[in-house]
């Protein structure tokens, strides 16, 4: 598969997320995947090579696609078009087959790529700082709507993220390199991750070290610009302060560590090597209340060797199934469960010998509460119009389909029973060749069953008209193998962009297309459908939606709407 993996970060400057990104990267392509890093970078040989490959078309490792801007997730300012240009442009000429954006919860180029992909997306959270965009709700339903599968690096952290993009999480580890962490022997050295905002684990380290006069203590620092703590004179010879901002640069001092802090609010990633090196780690239940509790650990791991060669070697066993390599194959397992949510395309004219017809799959009768447009009269305009077929889908009622296939049995018009059936939470859905009436308020689940249950189809309309109630994300890919039909144009709807997504999702999986114009007044009828070849039965019908062309055919909402209302007036009156 072709895997495009969108980091927002400056690939030029270390960074817990980008390490995570070229860890995984080398072992996708270990797995016969083949993958490409979009990135921002302040490199200058980066940009020139990310300018190459975007106008050679080439595939590349990595491909930079403009400078780094500051994140913040706060931010409301867009990227710089020039950015955006190569972006669509590497999305375009990349034809991937999965788009991974890692922290889409930042104003950045890995929320545009997801928003953007046509392709399968994977989004990834890895901080709980993280979250804070988009600020309003429908666009962070659109964003949710676009994205095939979530992962988050923590339990904890899919908590968080479940609170503004909710959904089922997998839960895959940031990933470590064994390797580039094996440790040849242990000094007297305790590594604390040190934090400007935890004093108290500060000062709890360095009385710890006052009692300890054969040891030393390093505080590492993996931020940029976080000054140094202050230590006391009598501890400076055995107190010291280092910067690794990346595993390479703290994997010397990790390797020599036998007991290591981490901070209350550190890195992830940082515990994970000290675990991978063998180093014990001091990190006691209740710390993050009483920070003091980690220099008593400390200092009992410094006083007792074979406690500390017990945790360390426990510590170490603790990363199985946590390297890059484990990762790269819990990624390829999400990649391949949502490529396989894609249905296969089938011959192309099976019915090629039918004549053409256009065809309406979604109108309403009187039977309907907010229609006055009566079955035979619905019959005749169709006829009158040209169609050659019509689905009768009133809101939770089945009288008006069996009137108009009635009405419609010595004419040439196919009507096709339906009813457009309200769920418990869930939107609406449709179900076409009927026998008889569903009731209302089940949920989605269980009325795509009683649809199916009659041997009917079932016809998912406006799926993201979010004027009215729709399924979420997660139970329209929940149900997506039993969606026959995907409404993908209906001609009622306010915004046109509802449409337009429809139709990416359809055709992101290769789901069999409907259209039809919702329509509540005659004028309606017949401004969305299809063109399609005749059919006599549900299963032609089926086979006919194959080579189905969407027709779209819009009249001024305002005007259909105005004549609805009258309508309504006058029955009122009556």
């Amino acid at each position: 598969m072709r895997i495009c993996l969108v980091t927002p970060f400056a690939w030029s400057q270390p960074h817990d997320v980008n390490e995570h990104v070229a860890g995984i990267a080398v072992e996708l392509n270990e797995l016969d995947h083949s993958v490409t890093v979009l990135a921002p970078s302040t490199r200058a040989r980066d940009l020139t090579a990310g300018r190459r490959a975007l106008q050679d078309g080439a595939d590349a490792p990595l491909i930079a696609l403009g400078p780094a801007m500051p994140i913040s997730r706060r931010s409301r300012v867009g990227l710089p078009v020039g950015v955006l240009a190569n972006l669509s442009l590497a999305l375009e000429r990349g034809r991937y087959d999965v788009v991974h954006g890692f922290e889409p919860g930042l104003p950045s180029l890995s929320y545009l790529a997801l928003r953007e992909a046509r392709a399968l997306s994977v989004a990834s959270f890895f901080s709980p700082e993280r979250l804070g965009y988009p600020p309003g709700k429908a666009q962070r339903a659109k964003l949710l709507a676009r994205i095939d599968a979530l992962v988050a690096a923590s339990p904890e952290m899919a908590h968080a993220a479940a609170v503004r993009f909710p959904g089922e999480y997998r839960i895959v580890d940031v990933g470590v390199d064994p390797d580039l962490f094996q440790s040849n022997g242990k000094q007297p050295l305790v590594v604390v991750e040190w934090r400007p905002g935890e004093r108290s684990l500060t000062r709890a380290a360095l009385r710890a070290m006052g009692e300890l006069p054969d040891w030393e203590l390093t505080f590492l620092r993996t931020k940029p610009l976080t000054g140094r703590p202050s230590v006391p004179p009598r501890l400076r010879g055995r107190v010291h302060v280092r910067t690794g901002r990346d595993g390479r640069a703290r994997a010397p001092l990790l390797k020599e560590t036998a007991i290591f802090v981490p901070a209350l609010d550190g890195l992830q990633r940082v515990s994970l090597e000290a675990a991978a090196a063998g180093a014990a780690i001091a990190s006691p239940p209740g710390v993050e209340q009483q920070p003091e509790l980690a220099a008593a650990a400390l200092a009992r791991l410094a006083e007792n060797e074979p406690l500390r060669k017990k945790l360390g070697d426990e510590a170490r066993r603790s990363i199985e199934g946590r390297a890059f390599v484990d990762v790269a194959r819990e990624l390829d397992e999400v990649y391949r469960s949502i490529a396989g949510r894609r249905r296969t395309r089938r011959p192309a004219e099976p019915l090629a010998d039918r004549e053409w017809i256009l065809c309406d799959l979604h109108m309403h009768t009187s039977w309907s509460h907010d229609c006055g447009v009566e079955p035979d009269e619905l019959v005749e305009h169709a006829i009158a119009q040209g169609l050659g077929a019509i689905a009768v889908t009133d809101h939770n009622a089945f009288g008006g389909a069996l009137q108009a296939a009635e009405f419609a049995r010595d004419t040439p018009l196919v009507v096709i029973p339906g009813e457009e059936v309200k769920t418990s939470s869930q939107g609406e859905v449709i179900g076409l060749f009927l026998s008889e009436e569903i009731p209302r308020g089940m949920s989605f689940g269980d009325t795509i069953a009683a649809i199916r249950g009659q041997g009917g189809v079932v016809y998912l309309p406006h799926p993201f008209d979010r004027l009215h109630s729709i399924p979420d994300a997660a139970t329209l890919r929940r149900h997506l193998a039993e969606i026959d039909v995907f409404e993908v144009y209906n001609a009622r709807l306010l915004f046109e962009a509802y449409n337009d997504e429809a139709l990416r999702f359809a055709r992101k999986y290769n789901l069999t297309m409907g259209a039809g114009s919702d329509a509540h007044v005659l004028q309606g009828v017949g401004t969305g459908g299809l063109r399609m070849r005749a059919f006599h039965d549900r299963d032609e019908f089926l086979l006919s939606l194959r080579t189905a062309e969407v027709l779209r055919r819009p009249k001024s909402l305002a005007y259909l709407q105005s004549l609805k209302w009258m309508a309504q007036v006058k029955e009122r009156v009556r």
